[in-house]
């Protein structure tokens, strides 16, 4: 019995974070360094085989936590490390309109000399595309996205208000 209540207690402990917490943090995770460092602690321990959609938080995390890094290769490294998490989660799951929506929130803030901003008009259709087909939390979530996005113009943002 002991044993079983120590394994619990450590799984209790090392939870994952669930997806409603992890919605609520990301729009302000890029807004300073203790946000995005804040951000990426809660996602530390998410492995590539916990679900597609936390896996692809991780990657934003890392990608928004490489932007503090000091030194421009460790900048570098980091950057590549999240981008490259996060194309395999896209991969995974193609037809994930929340994991598209990370992908172009990255996209649309990175600096053009990464290179990575090639899926934004992709991205982007495809959210416009199978927005109305979303339960009412992602819609809602979405949405606002969408309203605070760059990349939306004022007519599509009337589309989802």
């Amino acid at each position: 019995m002991k044993l079983f209540l120590s394994i619990f207690l450590l799984v209790s402990l090392v939870s994952t974070p669930d997806l409603a917490t992890i919605r609520k943090i990301y729009p302000t995770a890029s807004g300073s360094e203790t946000s995005a460092k804040d951000f990426t602690a809660k996602l530390n321990d998410i492995s590539t085989t916990d679900e597609n959609i936390l896996v692809a938080y991780k990657a934003a995390s890392i990608l928004l936590d490489s932007k503090y890094e000091k030194k421009v290769s460790a900048k570098m490294s980091r950057f590549k490390e999240g981008a490259k998490l996060l194309e395999s989660t896209v991969v995974k799951e193609p037809n994930s309109i929340e994991i598209r929506m990370i992908r172009l929130s990255i996209q649309e803030n990175v600096p053009g000399i990464t290179g990575y901003k090639k899926n934004i008009k992709e991205d982007k259709k495809f959210i416009l595309a199978h927005y109305k087909d979303q339960n009412t939390a992602l819609k809602e979530y979405l949405k606002n996205f969408i309203l605070q996005s760059k990349s939306f113009s004022a007519e599509e943002k009337q589309t989802v208000k």
